[in-house]
């Protein structure tokens, strides 16, 4: 792929700021929604500082050659649930998620250090290019309901009785704003300009924003409900106990401050529980590490299991996602949006990674700009999903482009990788789930080996 900016390349401080502002937007609303699935009173903003210092610590340890940003991880969504499990105290829970984190990211390192010692030769003959591209083009496939979901759902919500939340917007009034960013996003990638290719979703974001405002100030002076999909409830809580100096500036709740509390609570039977449901998954998202890491370096031309090598990339994940863990709670995990939004724009320089790190610190204690991006209709971002996700797959499926599919065993091991993904088969062994990408990839894996010594077709 041709790159307008190469990984090393320094950008000019103004166009740098905006796109890092791009990064953060395509992985903003993923980061900040983990916590909120989580509750417990989980802050999305200490969550977003903490996905700034992990890629900060991923970047150090990749030694600037790696362009991607780590965000909360969805993986371990079960496992954090379990950290609360049987009633803990708040204090205790959220020191079973800093334990949790712990316990996941030393998996990493241990990993790091066979690797280290090993080599990548081994990751190679054992997940080839007929088994990692189409892998990787699951892990956009998979996401795809999300996108579609999105795209169909204004950000209005009301309760019914049982206290569930339902949107009040017709799914044709959310298409319309979600269709509005994704042409949008497209108009100025292909025909936009230089700069405008370079952040066509920061346009097609304010473009479909624009257009759900006005559409839900149409909704309320005229009463019409189904025209409603922008919710201004963000904007009313900063606002609502009276304007003051957290309104515009606030400190996150730092997830340390409260797990502080749990030590004089912690057992052996509890920390047992926290590293039976963090271990396993940890083994899941270093599958997800391995393919997110051959499709950036797809993109850039460069395999970064060799430089700067899968060991570093481990530990920058690994170390990252316990630092992340210790202010936000969430571990981190390396990010589809974020390859995605390079692969699209076509910019790969690690110093845009870095400032987008920085501003994610900076923007978590900033009030307004957080009820911004909470303010953004899902059918908006539901829109941008759509680009990346499909860059996501598009990019799997360019890795197999040289493959040899005529021959019966390339065609098997693409087939039930693909069938696997996108028919979401998943295992499930109490808290620990194994995601459709990694059981997709474990079959494609066994699927090559058996058929690996299949003789030539004529």
């Amino acid at each position: 792929m041709k790159l307008i900016y190469q990984v090393d390349d320094k950008v000019k401080f103004g166009p740098l700021v905006v796109f890092a502002l791009q990064q953060l937007l395509a992985i903003m609303t993923a980061t900040l929604v983990v916590p909120i699935i989580i509750g417990n009173d989980m802050s999305p903003a200490a969550a977003l500082f903490g996905a700034g210092v992990g890629t900060l610590i991923y970047v150090l340890f990749t030694m600037r050659k790696s362009p991607v940003f780590l965000g909360s991880s969805f993986a371990f969504i079960g496992s954090m649930t379990a950290a609360f499990a049987g009633g803990v105290s708040m204090s205790l829970g959220y020191l079973g998620l800093i334990l949790g984190a712990v316990f996941a990211g030393l998996v990493y390192v241990v990993i790091a250090l066979i690797v280290k010692f090993v080599g990548v030769d081994w990751i190679n003959k054992l997940m080839p290019a007929v088994v990692i591209g189409p892998t990787v083009a699951i892990i956009g496939l998979s996401l795809a309901g999300n996108a579609v979901g999105d795209i169909l759902t204004g950000g209005v919500k009301v309760a019914d009785e049982a206290g569930n939340l339902t949107p009040v917007a017709s799914p044709v009034a959310a298409l319309c704003g979600g269709l509005v960013t994704l042409f949008v996003t497209m108009l100025c990638s292909t025909y936009g300009k230089k700069t405008a290719k370079l952040i066509p979703f920061i346009f097609g974001i304010l473009a479909g924003y624009a257009f759900c405002l006005v559409l839900t100030l149409i909704g309320n002076a005229a009463d019409i409900d189904a025209i409603k999909l922008l919710s201004f409830d963000s904007f009313k809580n900063l606002v609502s106990g009276g304007v003051s100096v957290k309104t515009f500036f606030a400190v996150p709740s730092f997830t340390f401050l409260t797990a502080a509390g749990g030590f004089k609570e912690l057992n052996a039977s509890y920390i047992g529980t926290i590293a039976a449901a963090y271990i396993p998954v940890a083994f899941v998202v270093f599958a997800e590490h391995i393919a997110d890491h051959k499709n950036i370096s797809s993109i850039i031309e460069k395999d970064l299991l060799k430089e700067p090598g899968l060991h570093r990339t481990l530990l920058g994940d690994g170390v990252g996602s316990m630092v992340g863990a210790f202010f936000g709670g969430c571990p981190n995990t390396t990010y589809g949006e974020s390859i995605g939004c390079v692969a699209i724009t076509k910019n790969a320089s690690v110093y845009t990674i870095i400032t987008a790190a920085c501003g994610a610190i900076i923007i978590s204690f900033i009030s307004p700009f957080i009820a911004f991006v909470n303010s953004i209709p899902s059918c908006v971002m539901g829109g941008v999903c759509m680009a990346l996700y499909g860059f996501i797959a598009v990019s799997g499926l360019k890795m197999i482009q040289n493959v040899d599919l005529n021959r019966n065993k390339n065609l098997f091991v693409v087939s039930v990788i693909l069938i696997a993904g996108i028919g979401g088969l998943t295992l499930n062994f109490g808290s620990v789930t194994i995601t459709e990408v990694a059981c997709a990839l474990i079959l494609g894996i066994i699927t090559n080996l058996i058929l690996k010594k299949a003789p030539e077709e004529e």
